[in-house]
């Protein structure tokens, strides 16, 4: 099954072992990637990631993005700063599936040191199949941009 949509990905060095693992889960899904870094577990600065992610997504070089930290909220903390993004942090596939439908989310964040790999897949897979609702959502949305 072939995706049109593309998905950049960026993680801090404490992000970059679940980052490398969803690339290929994506992928593997037929989407194309876009890999923002880093590239390695030497450590690095989450709000260099969060901030390429923030431009990717303003720049339309992505459709959605994930990034992952160790916790998750530095990251999208950092990608926030960006008005293009609405990154949310999400715990299991309800959260990241809700985040879709209220929120119109645009970016998917994650903790690497706090959810397993099969958590971190629902969570990619509720979030990439969910569309956003709009309705009354779409007045809230409107009052953030």
């Amino acid at each position: 099954m072939s995706h049109s949509k593309i998905i950049a990905l960026a993680s801090d060095h404490a992000g970059y072992q679940l980052k490398s693992y969803l690339k290929s889960y994506v992928e593997e899904q037929g989407y194309e990637t876009l890999d923002l870094g880093t590239n390695g577990s030497e450590s690095v600065d989450y709000p260099d990631f969060g901030q390429a992610m923030g431009v990717a997504i303003a720049d339309k070089q992505a459709d959605f993005g994930i990034l992952v930290c160790g916790s998750g909220i530095g990251i999208s903390i950092s990608a926030n700063r960006n008005p293009a993004v609405r990154a949310a942090l999400c715990h299991d596939g309800l959260s990241a599936r809700l985040s879709r439908q209220h929120n119109d989310a645009n970016v998917l964040a994650l903790g690497e040191r706090l959810i397993g790999i099969e958590t971190a897949k629902d969570c990619v897979d509720a979030f990439l199949s969910t569309e956003f609702e709009g309705g009354r959502h779409q007045r809230r949305i409107d009052k953030m941009s």
